[in-house]
Order: structure tokens, then C-alpha cells, then sequence
């Protein structure tokens, strides 16, 4: 699935679909350039399953913040400022993956063998005024999270 997103809102919005869809333990992997739009289009997926937007940030410097959404909780990851996939586990991130709750990661790209067996990944690329997500599914659950969103688009 691909959907143009024009702008800001059109990216939270989009994200507030992915999150209507999203159930306890799926994991959704961000990826794209710096800027692209994966934190506001997490914004979007925490503000659908409960958590008041101000409180969602990009964890770049924390690696991972937790929110709790008044659906389920959210655990949100940034492995941008990871260098080794031993830090991975000093965080305990393979204890937090695909567990209770949401799993979001932005630059899941940069650790490919670490991440679950299956996952959604949400790629977002500038287009030219706007940007471009493409959703691709590891894994059947992960098809149906994407039908769902489609028929919400």
C-alpha cells in the first residue's frame, strides 16, 4: 500500500488510521530519511490509541519512550544514535519488542536482524511538496493490519 501524504496533518491523520488498526503486540518499524515525517506519523498512531499529543517526542537521545495510551501502552524506540546491536540489549529491547502493547520503531532499518520474525514497516519518502508512505507487512497479521487501513484511506 502507498498513500501521499501532502502534509503534517495529512501524516497524523494517516497515523491515527495506522493505530485504529494496530492490535497488542504488533510491531510497526519507521523508516526514512531525517525529517521525513516517521515521529509525526507516530504522533499520529499514540494519539489514536489514547496519549495526549504533547507528550509524544522523539526519543533520539532517550532511545525509547513509553506512553500510556488509555487503549494500551506504546513503546516508542529511535536506534538512530545505537552504534552496536549489543546496546540493543543493554536497553532490553529484545524484552520490550512485540510485548504487551504497541511497538514502534523509527530506523528499524539499521538493525534488520534484531527486529521479530514479523512486523509492519512504514517507509516514508519526500515526494515532491509532500511525502510518500509505503506500508509493507513481514508476516500474515501484518497483510491484514494493511487491508484494514485501506479500506479507512
Amino acid at each position: 500500500m502507498e498513500i501521499f501524504l501532502q502534509d503534517i496533518d495529512a501524516t497524523l491523520e494517516f497515523g491515527r488510521i495506522l493505530g485504529s488498526v494496530l492490535k497488542d503486540g504488533d510491531v510497526v518499524c519507521l523508516t526514512g530519511d531525517l525529517g521525513t515525517g516517521k515521529t509525526s506519523l507516530s504522533k499520529g498512531i499514540c494519539m489514536e490509541l489514547g496519549v495526549d499529543e504533547s507528550e509524544v517526542t522523539s526519543p533520539t537521545f532517550a532511545i525509547m519512550n513509553v506512553y500510556d495510551g488509555t487503549l494500551m501502552q506504546i513503546r516508542h524506540f529511535d536506534l538512530y544514535r545505537i552504534n552496536r546491536a549489543e546496546e540493543l540489549y543493554d536497553i532490553g529491547f529484545d524484552e520490550y519488542v512485540g510485548g504487551d502493547g504497541i511497538t514502534l520503531i523509527e530506523w528499524a532499518e539499521l538493525f534488520p536482524d534484531e527486529l521479530p520474525e514479523e512486523y509492519l514497516t512504514v517507509t516514508i519518502t519526500r515526494e515532491q511538496e509532500g511525502r510518500r508512505a509505503t506500508l509493507t507487512a513481514v508476516g500474515n497479521r501484518y497483510l491484514e493490519r494493511i487491508q484494514e487501513a485501506c479500506k479507512k484511506c
